[in-house]
């Protein structure tokens, strides 16, 4: 509540301010405000339309695209935001003047409706900018409704305090009040980085960084006076992970710099332009620093899968090479099983989102016998007699003739290899040993097959892999990027800052009136 109240009376106000200046520089002149109060309406309710709009948008997508839609509008909140402090930084105190500048001018070119086009505009840009932050602030409340009562209750101040100041009943400082508020939201800035560091995980968009650095539990319990403030107030979770902590950090620091340096102890422009460039160096070097580092980690891989047979014992291993499984038998030479990229099935397996080719061929084993006793074919079923074949009236031996099914199956997650199994299934049309009729009997002759516990730690390994992947995407690729991105702005506002020193360097002053010596006649020389 408290957050949102004091970003609808510091929005509200700076709208309520540009609005009283023009409508009192109007009243001064003589000229009407019905047009610069139908701009204001307009501006008020497109607002208010983009706020309601982009709630309902938000309400009717799925979860996990809520948490998308929530990061994009905290993104740009904090835009708004920052870019608000920044310029009321350099514009506070000369606000009213500059405006009055502007209104003169145009009303001393005719344009009347120019006054209520900047009223209009500036009510739209506040307007919209407090919609933003305002749904932004819902998104990461614990409290949607004292949050709206929040935000009401300091439109109102501000509507109060325009007011009063339009009436000339109300004398503020601008500067002071600016400075003051701008303090609070800047904590409530960094809390909303914070907010939107992890809707981009919740919606699946950052995976890294994601490490618990402090349990704040003890401190922010549900419905305590810490929750609603270091939470509701400032944005910050009980469990703030290691990405959210450095995005804090890095918005909260460099922005509280920029806000709050004293004006005596700010830098000449030649030491703003070294510091800038130095600042650039730093970045490039940390930039590389990461890059390299992250390069140099080792990748993991599963390597060869062992394979047992139905009674657990090894048989043979398994390995991925490229496109191909390579299967290698005890005492049988290796076999090599070709995956086709347009065979591939999406699947879930052990836990992963797989890859599943599969095999079948229709194969009967030669070497199968053509005689079997009952036992053999009790042990051929799993242990058990095949429905439909007594002990007593049918002994054995049995004719046997065969025809049968090979199935092979291989799973892969992000290029390393899961599982992969070998299935025999034989079809034994039974005769004599007592039968009357032939009897055709469906049997397993097992295969063979990676163990579960394998599978689960190559399931597991390939967890590690992605989650791996995911950190050096950031550490390696991401952050260098934002970091070389920052060195190249650096860098051009110093060069920049540079060539203006030159050129003030290179251009002659012009004397002023004052400095100007008095033209004298030529008797008033004095040749020595």
């Amino acid at each position: 509540m408290l957050a949102t109240f004091v970003i609808g009376l510091r929005e509200g106000l700076e709208a309520a301010l540009i609005v009283g200046i023009i409508a009192a520089f109007l009243r001064r002149n003589g000229r009407r405000l019905t047009a610069m109060w139908l701009g204001v309406g307009i501006a008020l309710a497109l607002s208010l339309a983009v706020g309601i709009t982009l709630a309902a948008v938000e309400q009717a997508l799925p979860q996990a695209a809520q948490e998308g839609m929530e990061t994009i509008i905290g993104i740009v909140a904090v835009f708004f935001v920052t870019s608000m402090l920044v310029w009321m930084q350099h514009h506070s105190r000369g606000m009213k003047r500059e405006l009055e500048q502007q209104a003169g001018e145009a009303l001393k070119d005719g344009h009347a409706f120019a006054l209520a086009g900047m009223a209009f505009l500036a009510v739209l840009k506040e307007g919209f900018e407090t919609s933003v932050f305002l749904l932004a602030t819902f998104s990461a409340s614990t409290s949607a409704l004292l949050a709206a009562i929040g935000a009401v209750l300091g439109i109102a101040v501000a509507v109060a305090v325009g007011i009063g100041i339009y009436l000339g009943g109300v004398r503020l400082n601008l500067s002071r009040f600016f400075r003051i508020t701008g303090g609070f939201l800047i904590l409530v800035a960094a809390g909303l980085v914070m907010t939107v560091l992890r809707t981009a995980h919740e919606a699946g968009w950052l995976n890294a960084g994601q490490q618990q650095v402090l349990d704040l539990s003890w401190l922010v319990r549900p419905g305590s006076i810490g929750s609603a403030l270091i939470t509701g107030v400032l944005g910050i979770p009980a469990d703030p992970r290691l990405i959210e902590v450095i995005g804090w950090l890095a918005y909260l620091i460099p922005v509280a710099l920029v806000v709050y340096w004293p004006a005596a102890r700010r830098p000449s422009a030649r030491g703003a332009a070294a510091l800038q460039a130095s600042l650039a160096a730093g970045c490039a070097v940390a930039a590389a620093a990461l890059a390299i580092t992250m390069a140099m980690l080792p990748t993991v891989h599963t390597g060869a899968l062992p394979l047992v047979d139905q009674a657990g014992t090894q048989v043979g291993t398994a390995a991925l090479h490229g496109d191909a499984v390579t299967v290698s038998l005890h005492g049988a030479a290796a076999q090599t099983v070709r995956l086709a990229p347009d065979a591939a099935q999406p699947d879930q397996h052990a836990g992963l989102a797989a890859q599943r080719w599969e095999r079948s061929t229709d194969a009967a084993d030669p070497d199968a016998p053509r005689t079997m006793t009952l036992d053999e074919v009790a042990a051929r079923s799993g242990g058990r007699l095949p429905i439909g074949i007594d002990r007593a009236r049918q002994p054995g031996p049995f004719q046997v003739s065969w025809s049968g099914a090979q199935t092979q199956t291989v799973w892969t997650a992000d290029g390393a290899l899961l599982d992969v199994s070998h299935t025999d299934r034989a079809v034994a049309t039974l005769s004599g040993g007592g039968l009357s009729t032939p009897r055709t009997v469906t049997l397993t002759d097992g295969g063979w097959h990676v163990p579960d516990a394998a599978v689960q730690k190559a399931a597991d390994t390939i967890a590690d892999a992605q989650s791996a992947a995911d950190e050096r995407r950031l550490w390696g690729l991401y952050l260098p990027a934002l970091l070389v991105i920052a060195a190249g702005v650096l860098l051009a506002r110093a060069v920049r800052g540079s060539r203006r020193l030159r050129v003030a360097a290179a251009t002659p002053p012009t004397p002023s009136p004052e400095s100007r010596p008095e033209p004298t006649s030529r008797s008033s020389i004095h040749v020595p």
